[in-house]
């Protein structure tokens, strides 16, 4: 069922189809849910709110709005089409927009005694306010105001609020403030320019209308899996609104199976439920389950059901992988495979989801095994087109630009809101913390700073085992009574000499930890690297780029990347990052169309796995 039905109804009383053929998603979202979605993207009245005054001028209960504006998109593109604010495209300081629109809701097959009417915006922000009919809404979390703009984030719609047409306000605020999750878009510490963004905030992706169960499982799941004992822990979210005794019930097939198919794993789990919002894990054996690799990316699909009392089921869905990632060594290991990881940085920038699909692409035809989503948010569906390719990723929260209680506080709640709506893709298997110190630039003097980020680092590992974590990507790791708190021992390396080259990966690997990279690799407590960690260099390349040098285009550049690749695979070093995927703004060293998705180097340039010479595994 799609946005054009008018009758909505709920994921129990709809006819399950024989059919082999995938639930079509055409939202931004990795879990799906069996029912009917009026999306709201479109037409928006827009204004600009200068003085900051709409709040109190109380805009809405009513507003004359000047201006039209096209949901998804952001401000700063809304405000260089509104020829009164374009030169306000490139703010300052503060900005505050507001968006209204209104919606007929749907006719109901049903009286709503199971259901409700829930509002989910896929990304808006930084900061988001929502009223109905001049009504101020909550999110089901109870925030007034929601903070962030990388994650989806939604409101359940009480009965006596919803009239026949409804009005539907937004306001969106964003400042320049450096204690923000900004990423690389610019701050009042880092000015837009070389590799600092302009800002992209607003509506930045879709926003739809659908009915839920009162009573139901969110769309949210976590996937933990031990290659060894076949068990497989699954992490559930429960919305209960009618306190009482359900069953859990997860079913899983193959992926492409019909639903009248018998399932190959299923288990039932009695719960008893209060009222409110929690997590659940439950453990299902799936012995000689097939394990999901870049060589062989098998997915099944799990259907969990929440049961209540009289039988009545509320359904979600969603495809997962089974593997194991470990750092052993000088090795990473999958699936208790030594696997060397062959990776590319990515940008996105303000790619569309189209864009970024084409993209995924183009890096697998560069031979890459490992895409590095650099410091930024995407539409959750590219997560499950790695899932479906077999590109492993490496994630990293947006960093905040300064170090401070505040800007601590806001990546921890960055990081929790992104590990619960992506924990369950196999694709995902590298976190890095923080970015070259950005954010955390006190790193080496301040004991709290070094404090939050082991803290952080142990929480992963007890919390999410299946990711490998990184303290702080690309130098000034946290030593600790001579123990790296970070899973990798990274470097980023730039330079467009060969021989230079070769000098710096002799030193990193005779365990040089100064002057090699930028700052020290290692800080806090003496660091002996006896190749007890794998070295990665993250970072190296960025050929064109005039800050990091070396050819523009053409043969020279993919001979030059071919022999440093060669020499990388000559040592003991365990995986690479070259630098980068595409152009984004004044970073000029893409080697993949940012529109088409064409490669300007030839494909497979980036793949050295079982290339002739390899070092052997041992």
């Amino acid at each position: 069922m799609n946005s054009e039905h008018t009758n909505y109804s709920l994921s129990g009383s709809l006819e399950e189809s024989p059919a082999q053929e995938e639930m079509a998603n055409p939202l931004p979202r990795a879990v799906l849910r069996l029912n009917n979605h009026l999306l709201l993207d479109g037409e928006w009245k827009f204004g600009v709110d200068a003085d900051d005054s709409g709040r109190r001028d109380a805009w809405y209960l009513g507003h004359d709005y000047e201006y039209l504006a096209q949901w998804p998109g952001s401000i700063e593109t809304h405000m260089a089409q509104d020829k009164e604010n374009a030169p306000l495209a490139r703010w300052h300081d503060k900005v505050v927009a507001w968006y209204e629109r209104e919606f007929t809701l749907p006719e109901v097959e049903e009286p709503l005694t199971r259901s409700m009417f829930q509002l989910t915006f896929g990304a808006c922000g930084y900061e988001t306010q929502v009223w109905l009919n001049g009504r101020l809404l909550r999110t089901i979390e109870g925030e007034e105001v929601h903070y962030g703009e990388y994650t989806s984030f939604s409101y359940e719609l009480r009965e006596e609020n919803l009239h026949l047409v409804n009005r539907l306000t937004v306001r969106i605020a964003d400042t320049m403030d450096a204690e923000t999750t900004r990423g690389k878009q610019e701050s009042h510490i880092y000015k837009r320019g070389g590799i600092w963004y302009q800002t992209y905030t607003g509506a930045v992706r879709s926003v739809w209308l659908e009915m839920v169960e009162r009573n139901r499982l969110r769309s949210r799941l976590g996937v933990d899996c031990v290659v060894e004992d076949q068990l497989v822990r699954f992490n559930l979210t429960t919305r209960i609104h009618d306190p009482g005794h359900y069953t859990l019930r997860l079913r899983v097939f193959a992926r492409r199976a019909a639903k009248t198919t018998a399932p190959l794993f299923a288990s039932d789990f009695p719960l008893r439920l209060e009222a409110g919002q929690k997590q659940q894990r439950v453990v299902l054996e799936m012995t000689g389950a097939r394990l999901w690799s870049p060589e062989a990316p098998h997915l099944y699909r799990l259907v969990a059901d929440l049961i209540d009392a009289e039988g009545y089921a509320a359904q979600i869905e969603t495809n997962f992988g089974l593997r194991k990632i470990e750092s052993r060594g000088r090795h990473v290991y999958l699936n208790n495979q030594p696997t060397y990881l062959d990776g590319i940085l990515y940008q996105p920038g303000t790619a569309t989801y189209e864009e970024m699909q084409r993209h995924m692409h183009a890096m697998q035809k560069l031979g890459c095994n490992l895409v590095r989503v650099h410091i930024a948010g995407i539409d959750p569906r590219i997560y499950n087109l790695a899932d479906e390719l077999g590109l492993l990723l490496w994630v990293e929260v947006p960093s905040p630009h300064t170090s401070s209680a505040g800007s601590r506080k806001n990546h921890r709640e960055e990081l929790l809101r992104m590990l619960t709506l992506i924990e369950s893709h196999p694709s995902v298997v590298i976190w890095s913390l923080y970015n070259e110190d950005w954010g955390c630039q006190d790193i080496a003097t301040n004991p709290e700073t070094r404090r939050y980020i082991i803290d952080t680092y142990h929480y992963m590992l007890i919390e999410h085992p299946q990711f490998l974590v990184v303290d702080n990507d690309g130098w000034q790791h946290i030593s600790q009574e001579g123990r790296l708190k970070s899973d990798l021992l990274t470097a980023h390396l730039y330079t467009p000499d060969l021989s230079r080259w070769q000098e710096l990966l002799d030193r990193l690997i005779r365990g040089e930890m100064i002057g090699t990279a930028a700052f020290p690799l290692v800080i806090g407590d003496a660091f002996f690297y006896r190749r007890q960690k794998p070295l990665i260099v993250s970072e190296w390349g960025g050929f064109g780029f005039a800050d990091y040098g070396g050819p523009e285009a053409g043969e020279e550049r993919n001979e030059r990347i071919r022999e440093f690749k060669r020499e990388l695979r000559a040592r003991p070093i365990a995986g690479d990052v070259y630098t980068q995927a595409t152009n984004i703004e004044d970073e000029r060293n893409g080697v993949i169309d940012p529109y088409t998705g064409e490669l300007s180097v030839p494909p497979g340039v980036l793949n050295s796995r079982n290339s002739p010479g390899e070092p052997a595994a041992a």
